[in-house]
This record gives structure tokens, C-alpha cells and sequence, in this order.
């Protein structure tokens, strides 16, 4: 048999030679993502219900994907107590203040209600970083808010025997300087402990301080101390301490928190003793962009009653972007036992699939699911014979109107309504960023329009005559969080687009710098002309 040499023979066998490296640089590869794949799969195997004996495999919905909390969820915190888990996250300007969810395998999540149903007499906005702690029979959420006289953040606390009987707001329970933010609450030896992160809106390095507490968490004190200071100037905050084979372990977050330019990522450093000083993992960061998620950071260290860790983390969907908002994740905590640093291996990315969203207004009050902007409107409602029945009394600077919203799950879906009375007044739904940003469709007398608030200005893009006789459906379509068509009918016959100069609006203003806009119903005009709805629907595509 005749050879063919391409070249030399020495060049031959130079050329087989990097084909051989080449080949073996392959095999270590795929045996690298094969193993990594399998320890991921085994993670995810650990929190299967029918490996905690919950629910039955053979249901569809019991996926053990990321995210585990899907929809804006910033900031989580989580705790358990005895076979149960208990979640909260940031509500920012919405309110009720800090949704709660509990779980028995931190995969699956019943919402529960909130902590704060009413605002604080002393606080004024910015409801964020909630912290879940629990000693002696009582349960402590540590949160931060804008105190009412001087605008500055400080840290509240409110205290239930039972998250399930709701909360008694206790006040403030730290103020420090221009901000205080993101409380984590500790017992070491008896001694209640929090931290937080200060100096963030002050000419020098953040810090991350600690202080005591009194025996029954309601006050600092004595003097603060520092954990950790951001020499770098690159920002810190949203810790949580653990104490793990002899060292404490401050996991904390670096970078920029929120929105399109957020460069959040988890670092870690440890510290034989509770006050430092703390040494900076050389791996860090343990928490990172991958190729599905980004801006990954703020959570909480839980453990679970077989002895295993997990992280309770938020990030942005890299394909949802903004417009879903920081969703609640979950990872497993690895500790090396020769270094004894951990690592942070996050579940899969195939979450099951979210469910629809109906009210039919059948209940004597609202849902849970419904929250609004409570800085810029107090709505007014009514629930009887199957109907909603909205106004509200909005502040002097708000464009849009008194909006009832709920928390997208996902950034593409469609939201309709029927308006059953007709009036003077703007009644139908909203894509709602804040008072300021925001579009939507709605009847008024006799014609149906399309209307936006941008930039300070409000503006009628289109307009439809109708029959003000008549019940009306509305309808809006919502794809990537952005694109936006308005439809309408009436008497159950085909729907009739309201199209606005392209195959689209499009919406891309209305996220805020920290939160996902969110869908819903709106009322504008006279209190005496309520908005009154005859269903909401939200479905997902």
C-alpha cells in the first residue's frame, strides 16, 4: 500500500505529534465538562422532592432548575425552621413591603403574603435587603427604608412569633451616618450581632461594620467595628457571615447592583474570629456571570437538615434582561477540605414552567399577588359580584394614574381585561415602570386609546371609536419585555389591533434602575368614576 507524506517524513511526524497533544488537550476537556456536568446533575439530584420526600417526580412541574423564585426577587433572604424555609426579598417602591415564601426543599416556593401589608409610619420609601433571623420562638426581619425626616436609609426591624400571623414593625434599630444598609443579624455565644454596609454615598472606601445588639435585637450596642473595607473602591455590600470548621466566613458582594451596566459578582474572605481581621480568598470570585445569568450576588448561606448548604442568590436572566428583574437562585456551597474555602455551584438553568395568572375577583378583598406604587398613588378598591372596582388618589407629579400591578414571571405574555362601566375616566391595563414610565391601553367615554409617559410627558398615541354602551375587552401583548401591541373588542368577536406606527411600541424606557416594570390594571380620572374591571388575565407565552 503506497503512503502519502504531506512534506518531510520529519514534518510528518511533527504534524502527528500536535495532532496527538491536540487529541489528548480534547479527551481532558471533555472529560473536565463531562464531571462537571455529573456533579451538577448530582447537586441537583440532592434536591429532587422524591429525595426529600415531597412530591412525586412524575409530575412535570417538580424540575429542580434555576430560578428557583422566578420574577423580581432581589436581595433574598432565607432561614429554616425545623422542616420549613422561610424567603424574603427587596419590594423597593412597591408595596405591600417584602414578599415572604415559604418552602419545605427550597425548590418550590408558596408565596405567603408580606411582611410589612402597611407602610411604617416612619419610612418614606426604598424598602430594601430584607433579613430573615429567628431566636427564642420569635422571628426578626431586618430591613432597610428611607426614614420620613431626613430622607437618609436606616435599618427597621419587625417581629412575628408566627411569619404566618404577620409582623409587628419595632421601629428603627439603627441609623448610621448617610446610609445604612443591608443588615445580616448573627448569634455568636449568646451575643446577637448585625452588619451592614456604610460609607456608600461618602467620599471614602465603603465598609462593611458589625455591632452588638441587645438580647432582644431591637437596638445596637456599644460601638461599631469594621470587617472589611473596599480599598479597591469598587463597591461592597450585601454580606452574610457563616462560621465553617474554625473561621468565619464573610461572603459579600462586589460591584454594581442594578440594570443594564450591573457588574455584580460574590467574593468571599474569612477570619479566625468574628472581628477580623478577614483575608480575601485567592479564588475569588465564587459567584460569577455564566453564560445564561449575570450579575449574580446578595444572598443568604442556609442550612438544610441533612447537613448541606445552599446560597440563596439573585441574578438577571441574560435573555430577559431588565425586564423580569434580579430572580431568586439557588446554589449548593462546596467546601474544599484541604483549604477549607467554599465554592458556589448554582443549579441548573431549565426552571419549570410558571403558571398563568387569573383573578376573577371573586374573593371579598384583593390577592396577595397585587401590589402598587405607593409612593406615587393610594388606590381605592372594591371587590363584589365578580368585579373590581379601582380609583385612587395619585400625587401632583404623577403622569399615569393609580396602577394595580402584579410581578411578571417572565418577559413575554399577554394581559386582558373587560371594563365593565363606562365613564369619563381612563380605565384598562398598563405596562407600569413608575409613575413616570409607563404605556398602556384604556377606554374613555366612547373611544379606546393608546397611550404612553415618557420623559416627563404623557402622550396619546392612538385612538379607536367605540360603543360606550358595551363591555370592553382590552388586550396588550408584551414580548421581550419591551414590545408592546394593544388590542380591543367588544361582544366576544374578533379583536381589533390599535397598531402605533410600527410592528411595535416599544418600551425599552420603562425599567427603573433597580426593578422590573410590571403588568397590570390602571384608573385614571375622577374618584367619583371608578375603573371597574370584570376580570385580569395574565398569560405566558
Amino acid at each position: 500500500m503506497a503512503r502519502i507524506f504531506l512534506g518531510s517524513p520529519a514534518k510528518y511526524q511533527h504534524k502527528w505529534a500536535h495532532l496527538f497533544l491536540f487529541a489528548l488537550l480534547a479527551v481532558v476537556c471533555i472529560s473536565y465538562t463531562a464531571g462537571y456536568a455529573a456533579f451538577q446533575k448530582a447537586t441537583v439530584a440532592s434536591l429532587r422532592p422524591e429525595n426529600a420526600g415531597s412530591a412525586s417526580s412524575k409530575d412535570s412541574s417538580q424540575r429542580q432548575e434555576n430560578p428557583v423564585i422566578p420574577g423580581d426577587f432581589a436581595d433574598p433572604s432565607v432561614i429554616r425552621q425545623g422542616k420549613v424555609y422561610y424567603a424574603t426579598g427587596t419590594s423597593s417602591e412597591w408595596a405591600p413591603h417584602f414578599p415572604l415564601f415559604q418552602s419545605t426543599d427550597l425548590l418550590h416556593w408558596q408565596p405567603m403574603g408580606y411582611v410589612l401589608p402597611k407602610t411604617p409610619d416612619w419610612a418614606a420609601a426604598s424598602f430594601w435587603a430584607p433579613e430573615l433571623f429567628y431566636r427564642n420562638g420569635t422571628y426578626y426581619v431586618y430591613y432597610v427604608a428611607r426614614r420620613k425626616s431626613d430622607n437618609v436609609s436606616c435599618i427597621g426591624v419587625a417581629t412575628s412569633p408566627n411569619p404566618a400571623q404577620g409582623f409587628t414593625d419595632r421601629g428603627i434599630v439603627l441609623a448610621y451616618g448617610k446610609e445604612a444598609i443591608d443588615p445580616f443579624v448573627l448569634e455568636e455565644n449568646g451575643q446577637l450581632y448585625i452588619t451592614w454596609k456604610a460609607y456608600g454615598l461618602d467620599q471614602r472606601p465603603i465598609e462593611l461594620l458589625g455591632n452588638r445588639l441587645s438580647a432582644d435585637g431591637l437596638r445596637v450596642e456599644g460601638e461599631p467595628f469594621m470587617l472589611l473595607r473596599d480599598d479597591a473602591k469598587k463597591g461592597i455590600e450585601g454580606q452574610c457571615l457563616v462560621k465553617h470548621g474554625g473561621y468565619y466566613y464573610l461572603l459579600y458582594s462586589l460591584g454594581a447592583c442594578c440594570g443594564r451596566n450591573c457588574s455584580y459578582q460574590v467574593e468571599v474572605a474569612r477570619s479566625a474570629t468574628l472581628r477580623g481581621p478577614y483575608t480575601r480568598s485567592a479564588n475569588n470570585p465564587i459567584l460569577a456571570t455564566t453564560q445564561e445569568w449575570k450579575c449574580t450576588g446578595h444572598g443568604t448561606i442556609v442550612t438544610s437538615d441533612e447537613g448541606k448548604d445552599y446560597y440563596l442568590y439573585h441574578a438577571y436572566s441574560k435573555t430577559a434582561d431588565v425586564y423580569t428583574g434580579r430572580q431568586g437562585m439557588l446554589g449548593e456551597v462546596r467546601w474544599n477540605e484541604t483549604t477549607g474555602w467554599p465554592a458556589i455551584l448554582p443549579l441548573g438553568n431549565a426552571a419549570a414552567p410558571v403558571q398563568n395568572f387569573r383573578d376573577e375577583f371573586a374573593a371579598k378583598t384583593l390577592t396577595d399577588a397585587w401590589q402598587w406604587d405607593f409612593r406615587h398613588s393610594q388606590p381605592t378598591w372594591q371587590v363584589a359580584n365578580g368585579t373590581l372596582a379601582l380609583t385612587g388618589r395619585p400625587t401632583a407629579d404623577n403622569l399615569t394614574g393609580t396602577a394595580l400591578t402584579v410581578r411578571p414571571l417572565t418577559s413575554s405574555y399577554t394581559l386582558t381585561t373587560e371594563v365593565v362601566r363606562p365613564n369619563a375616566a381612563l380605565k384598562g391595563l398598563v405596562l407600569y415602570g413608575d409613575a413616570g414610565q409607563a404605556v398602556g391601553v384604556g377606554v374613555r367615554n366612547n373611544a379606546v386609546e393608546v397611550w404612553a409617559v415618557k420623559d416627563k410627558k404623557r402622550t396619546v398615541l392612538r385612538t379607536a371609536a367605540v360603543k360606550a354602551s358595551q363591555p370592553l375587552q382590552l388586550k396588550m401583548t408584551v414580548q421581550n419585555g419591551y414590545q408592546c401591541r394593544f388590542f380591543w373588542r367588544s361582544g366576544g368577536k374578533q379583536w381589533n389591533e390599535i397598531a402605533t406606527g410600527g410592528p411595535y411600541y416599544n418600551g425599552d424606557f420603562l425599567p427603573p434602575w433597580d426593578r422590573s416594570p410590571r403588568p397590570g390594571l390602571l384608573h385614571q380620572g375622577s374618584g367619583t368614576e371608578p375603573a371597574v374591571f370584570r376580570f385580569f388575565k395574565l398569560a405566558y407565552q
